[in-house]
């Protein structure tokens, strides 16, 4: 019998390899995307430094349900932070999910709010 992977173990592999090439750095941070059940979470990171410049997630901005509107405003959120701390261009990590629905929604919200990948 073939024991089939979760698809989370999948998606962590997945994640693991887009790491070995993706690095961010104090000019241009990695915006790291977290999809839960519960929430979507968003971090710029400096890879150099090890350190979380900003973040923004679902549960901070008291947003209830999973939705595209959701992801959509925390991808705003995480764009005005970056604003305020003078970063204009980012690095995407899509943590291994699919570039659709709600990974789609909050990067294209950053976009549209002054963040360039």
């Amino acid at each position: 019998m073939i024991k089939k992977e979760s698809k989370n173990v999948s998606r962590v592999k997945r994640h693991e390899k887009i790491r070995r090439t993706l690095s961010g750095t104090n000019e241009t941070p990695r915006l790291c995307v977290f999809r839960s059940n519960a929430g979507i979470y968003a971090q710029l990171i400096d890879d150099v430094k090890g350190v979380t410049l900003a973040s923004s997630s679902s549960l901070e901005l008291k947003l209830k349900g999973n939705n595209l509107e959701t992801a959509s405003a925390v991808g705003k959120d995480i764009a005005e932070k970056a604003k305020k701390a003078k970063i204009k261009t980012v690095v995407f990590d899509r943590g291994g999910y699919l570039y659709h629905g709600r990974v789609k929604a909050l990067a294209e919200a950053a976009r549209e709010n002054g963040l360039q990948f």
